[in-house]
């Protein structure tokens, strides 16, 4: 029987541009495609250390299988490493159709003061976006737009901090530090806190919330020894991210 092509990884030339370079990256996901199967090939824990996240990354790239929008944040990052100028984090989307919620992530791109999107799903204006979007929230609203066509309407968005491109990192990605409850927000308030959310993020001065939570939640004997006290913040946070 013919075995199945696996695309090769893209490599970064120094004659691209990074739009081209990000077209190169998604145009790579799209030929791995839309795993359709009602499995799922990777397991991704949210609340894993960045460096576990990535060799789960390059065992996609060896695997060439059906990714979801999730495993295309991943990858997304992982292919996007070393490239200092090119800022990404998550962007989730709540979306209420028909009686059902759905959950839809994609990894957001900033470079050169222009956003764009890297990212998978089933709608083809719902993945990637062109690294032409001067503010965030134009980003956010052209996101919402495509919903309205598939009569899906938004009603939280959560974007992350931008992810560190140190891949041995054992930071976790922090996935939602601005929470917006859009369906109850005119879009002029929408826009404001994007903002100056986005301002915020430029300037490198918002820290992960999740770097607070452990102060609040360590245990009241002091008689612990640092070493032994470490592990439980972390196993707290995670049963906590599951809710």
């Amino acid at each position: 029987c013919v075995q199945p092509s696996v695309p090769p990884v893209p490599n970064y030339k120094l004659s691209m541009s990074i739009p081209e370079w990000l077209q190169a990256i998604q145009t790579y996901m799209k030929m791995l495609q839309y795993n359709h199967t009602g499995t799922q090939f990777f397991e991704i824990r949210k609340t894993r250390p960045l460096s576990g996240l990535m060799e789960t990354a390059k065992e996609m790239t060896r695997e060439s299988l059906p990714i979801k929008c999730l495993e295309a944040v991943i990858l997304g990052i992982y292919l996007t490493n070393g490239q200092p100028s090119v800022e990404r984090f998550p962007i989730s989307f709540k979306t209420h159709f028909s009686g059902n919620y759905f959950h839809h992530v994609v990894l957001g791109i900033y470079c050169n003061g222009r956003y764009g999107s890297l990212g998978m799903s089933r709608r083809s204006d719902l993945m990637d976006k062109p690294l032409t979007y001067r503010t965030l929230s134009d980003l956010i609203f052209e996101f919402e737009d495509s919903y309205k066509k598939y009569l899906h309407s938004v009603k939280k968005v959560k974007i992350g901090l931008y992810v560190p491109h140190e891949p041995h990192s054992f930071q976790p990605i922090e996935w939602k530090q601005l929470v917006l409850n859009v369906s109850k927000m005119m879009r002029t308030e929408v826009r404001k806190e994007l903002e100056k959310f986005a301002r915020d993020m430029r300037m490198k001065i918002l820290k992960p919330s999740s770097a607070h939570s452990p102060m609040k939640e360590r245990p009241r004997g002091k008689s612990l020894s640092p070493r032994r006290r470490q592990g439980s913040p972390q196993r707290r946070a995670c049963r906590r991210d599951k809710s």
